[in-house]
């Protein structure tokens, strides 16, 4: 049992991504932060029409003045790298891995060292970490309940998974002081280009070829071919992935890496490459959680640099509480139109769109947000939902129900009295392009329209009377607006709770279902 009386402010480690040149590698060494203390200033329309600017100041001055973190530079040095008795490193501290130092021509050898080695140093500094930390008599930290938080960007992100995963490349001692993995990003499953795929394993320029799927099977410990998302040796729901879905802000090699990605990119990444998932505790397969924001992969408007990147880095790091839901589908009608051609004879195809938004109340942006025109919507076939013969009685499978949203909520965030926390959702299906024998149907078709639209607003009170620790309302945007105005009949899962929000649509095209609604401890 964990009894760190710090939890759960633990020192963060920031591994940062990719330096294809040598000046690129020098420019990263040359700033004590390696970008995570670089922010952005961009533009929002007020309420009265005016432009106005928004700034958002930098992961790391965040973390400083909302959270209490400190960095570890003191009078020009690096108190983790130091051995004297009174280099004394905060708990709640800010570190940054420095592995390009080595592949610097000023502090190393100006040679690149290959990824592993990159994942062994981090291992390093870990365990330097605890124990100049756990040297410490007035924190009372022993090194088995010494914590970290690691924190990466795009092939940072590939580094602390050959850590955690290869054991090759990692100690047991170190591993297990890794709490979370918050990747912004990463491309966890390679970088595909429209033209030749996967990355080439001979494109040795920068090492780029570390995010070639061959390679990364090897310094990830996994199978070779075309999934090496999957993670091992580490709970994979302890992993947040953050996922960029802006390709047109990201300005590297003049924009030509961009259009090489493609649309449904983060103008590097693909939307597809940059999740994780794997066995969870109980054997099943699960997905990390993973949030999608509008930004790009890197620069002014990258993920980093945004203020959806730190306020879902912040929740799934100090967070108390987390809620998923799932769209459970039972039956999705026609339009008469349509059902009178498959009653005919004919075949009829369609596939389904959904799109959703959360927003935590009170704030100003979405924590994340799934939209076609962003290329980041929920897709399913018909056969997906409903798979069988044509013409035979289908039942739903489950294992496809769509996977909404999971939002991390922090009571300290709370902005009522009564320690309540509360976030909602904007769900839309939206109507398909039905095909009748191969040919667009486009009778009474309306671009944009929608099978269903719901705004859902939850809000969650603590009262230790209720099951889970948890008493829950509920309401659609439309019967309260602002409010959640029915209380929430809970059943007891995993810890946790959860209650279910049945939709029963008496229109045609209509859904017919249950917007399913979890809710489990965060620690």
């Amino acid at each position: 049992m964990l009894t760190n009386p710090q939890h759960p402010y633990h020192p963060i480690i920031y591994v940062r991504g990719f330096a294809a040149t040598q000046g690129e590698i020098e420019d990263t060494v040359a700033d004590p932060y390696m970008g995570f203390n670089i922010g952005s200033t961009k533009a929002r329309t007020a309420w009265t029409g005016d432009v106005k600017r928004f700034y958002f100041e930098s992961p790391l001055v965040r973390l400083m003045s909302d959270h209490g973190y400190n960095d570890v530079f003191v009078d020009g040095e690096d108190l983790v790298a130091v051995d004297r008795p009174d280099s004394v490193v905060p708990y709640r501290s800010v570190i940054i891995y420095r592995y390009y130092d080595e592949a610097s021509k000023d502090f190393g050898t100006g040679e690149t060292p290959p990824i592993e080695r990159f994942a062994r140093g981090l291992d390093a500094l870990i365990l330097r970490l605890r124990d100049k930390v756990c040297a410490n008599p007035k924190l009372g930290i022993a090194p088995e309940d010494f914590r970290v938080y690691l924190v990466a960007h795009s092939m940072g992100g590939l580094i602390c998974r050959a850590f955690l995963q290869n054991p090759q490349l990692g100690s047991p001692q170190a591993r297990a002081a890794v709490d979370k993995l918050y990747t912004y990003a990463t491309p966890h499953n390679g970088i595909d280009m429209r033209i030749v795929r996967n990355v080439p394993g001979w494109l040795s320029f920068g090492d780029i070829n570390n995010f070639n799927r061959e390679r990364m099977a090897g310094y990830l410990a996994v199978p070779s071919g075309d999934d090496v998302s999957v993670v091992t040796n580490f709970p994979p729901e302890r992993i947040f992935n953050l996922v960029g879905t802006n390709p047109r802000d990201y300005s590297v090699a003049g924009g030509l890496s961009a259009w090489a990605a493609g649309e449904a990119s983060d103008g590097l990444v693909r939307i597809e490459n940059a999740t994780t998932h794997g066995r969870g505790a109980d054997g099943r397969e699960v997905s990390s959680p993973r949030a999608f924001v509008h930004r790009s992969h890197s620069g002014p408007y990258g993920v980093v640099n945004s203020e959806e990147g730190y306020q879902n880095l912040t929740r799934f790091l100090f967070g108390a509480l987390r809620v998923d839901g799932i769209l459970d589908i039972d039956d999705i009608t026609l339009p008469a139109e349509v059902l009178k051609e498959l009653k005919a004879g004919k075949q009829v195809r369609a596939s389904y769109q959904f799109e959703v938004a959360a927003s935590v109340r009170g704030c100003q942006w979405q924590m994340t947000r799934r939209e076609v025109r962003e290329h980041s919507a929920i897709f399913r076939t018909y056969e997906a939902l409903f798979p069988g013969a044509p013409g035979s009685q289908r039942r739903p499978d489950r294992s496809q129900s769509p996977h909404l949203f999971s939002v991390f909520l922090d009571p300290a965030k709370s902005v009522k009295a009564s320690g309540s926390v509360s976030f909602a959702f904007d769900l839309k299906v939206l109507v398909p392009d039905y095909e009748v024998d191969g040919i667009l149907f486009l009778k009474r078709h309306f671009e944009g329209g929608y099978v269903l639209r719901e705004l859902v607003i939850v809000e969650a009170f603590p009262d230790a009377a209720a099951p889970g620790g948890w008493r829950i309302k509920y309401g659609f945007q439309g019967d309260n607006p602002g409010k959640p105005g029915k209380d929430a009949v809970t059943r007891p899962l995993d810890g946790g709770l959860a209650f279910d929000i049945a939709i029963d649509q008496k229109t045609k095209p209509g859904l017919k279902g249950t917007l399913r609604i979890e809710a489990r401890p965060w620690s």
